[in-house]
């Protein structure tokens, strides 16, 4: 078993200690700005076409402080003067709909497994949250998140100032409790980086499946089965968003979904993607030839964009800012397409025209968590965010080729993206992601290998 899974497996034994930690931080925050009430409703089931709904999915920030797993559910924290606690409204135990929908913890049995103070039923909640806003004079939500939760805010807040005369009083001030979780959320705890790194894993053995498996004449929608095939079987949940394989041209569109057409001799593909587990993301991109070898201008637009990267993760370390490792991939990508002909000048003039942009109009790099674009600033005002050991961010430079009169032809739809998982240490970075093959030569043995 891979070190990845017995961390995980470990992790699991002990799992939602982590959570309790969690709120106790964040309550240690809102007690320091003067206490309050924090509310952080879960997400609510989507209905997908008449009766059948989506797969759900908790709210990131709920997962985040409960790890409780079902709909219809709400977090309380109370931060007052003399007590701090936590509080979960949940489903009422009902066992006829439990035969239909699957097992409810209820509010007797979730203390227990979640560590809260208390849970009440969700029928509760808002006569609670009105008890609770009225002795407290702070509220910790994010406006805006959630327009229906809002209006249900609204009420209680309006409620209280209906009841103005008898001496109850709504919250004088608000803040966004999200800011909060965010700074939280950019560095990540062991248990997080374990649920990481198996999830990583995970994702990793399916892209080398998926290169095992490519051929001319398959279409891409299989190439996509034998990715989902890998995340399930392995125990991860779901994909962590929806898959790009983009043979051809199909790999110049960004974010290409449709995984319709087949795959053809003689062109590469691109394969963006990477499973969820446990509500933890990862998130890898690798391009490799349908037929198993490079064509000559291939092989030097991925070395171009594996040299971006290259230079791109060396420049990720604590003390670093986060643009950092953009400005050094955007370097050396301006500069291979200087010497390829494909863009004329000096480097700094392409990069002050942005020139550049013609073939690679993104960033290099995002933050990776809980979500695949994951909360934090990356950017305040004109000082990007300085990096810290903990932090978990992709690095993915790219080069995007379209055909065009300008272009020689033997570069016409070449599209590379190359993208790890790094994890920022104490003095550079761990990429979670690289046991998916990137280089040459390792995607062209394990190609021949492989079949």
């Amino acid at each position: 078993m891979p070190n990845s899974a017995q961390a995980y497996n470990r992790l699991m034994s002990d799992h939602y200690q982590c959570f309790k930690a969690r709120r106790e931080r964040l309550l240690a925050i809102m007690a320091a700005a003067g206490g309050g009430v924090a509310v952080i409703p879960n997400a609510q089931e989507k209905l997908r076409n008449r009766d059948s709904h989506f797969p759900f999915r908790a709210d990131s920030y709920f997962h985040y402080l409960s790890g409780f797993p079902e709909p219809e559910a709400v977090l309380l924290l109370v931060a007052g003067e003399t007590k701090k606690e936590s509080l979960l409204f949940c489903r009422d135990k009902d066992p006829e709909k439990e035969v239909w929908d699957g097992f409810r913890y209820g509010p007797a049995a979730a203390p227990g497994h979640f560590g809260v103070d208390a849970a009440h039923s969700i029928k509760e909640f808002d006569e609670k949250l009105v008890e609770l806003l009225a002795a407290h004079p702070s509220l910790w939500y994010s406006l805006g998140h959630d327009a229906e939760f809002d209006a249900r805010i609204s009420r209680a807040i309006n409620a209280l100032r209906a009841q103005a005369r008898s001496g109850r009083r709504a919250p004088t001030t608000v803040h966004d409790v999200h800011a909060a979780l965010d700074a939280m959320r950019q560095i990540k705890g062991v248990e997080e980086i374990a649920l990481m790194r198996r999830a990583a894993d995970i994702s990793a053995s399916a892209h080398r499946r998926a290169m095992r498996a490519s051929a001319p004449g398959k279409f891409e929608y299989q190439i996509e089965a034998e990715l989902l095939c890998e995340f399930r079987a392995s125990g991860s949940q779901a994909p962590a968003y929806n898959s790009i394989v983009a043979g051809g041209a199909n790999a110049c569109v960004l974010h290409y979904v449709g995984n319709s057409q087949p795959l053809k001799d003689g062109e590469l593909l691109l394969i963006d993607a990477a499973c969820e587990l446990d509500g933890y993301a990862a998130d890898i991109t690798r391009t490799f030839p349908i037929n198993g070898r490079f064509s000559g201008p291939q092989a030097d637009v991925y070395d171009l964009v594996l040299d971006a990267q290259a230079a791109a993760i060396a420049a990720i370390r604590p003390g670093a800012a986060f643009n950092d490792g953009h400005e050094a991939a955007l370097a050396v990508i301006v500069r291979g397409l200087i010497d390829l002909k494909l863009l004329a000048g000096s480097v700094d003039g392409v990069i002050e025209s942005e020139a550049y942009k013609r073939f690679y109009m993104h960033r290099t790099s995002h933050w990776l968590g809980l979500d695949v674009h994951d909360a934090g600033e990356v950017k305040r005002g004109e000082h990007w965010k300085t990096l810290e050991a903990g932090m978990v961010l992709t690095v993915e430079p790219g080069c995007y080729i379209r055909a065009a009169d300008d272009i020689p032809a033997a570069f016409h739809n070449i599209g590379v993206r190359i993208e790890d998982d790094a994890l920022v240490t104490s003095d550079g970075c761990d990429l979670l992601t690289d046991a998916a093959p990137k280089t040459i030569a390792d995607i062209e043995a394990l190609m021949r290998d492989g079949r």
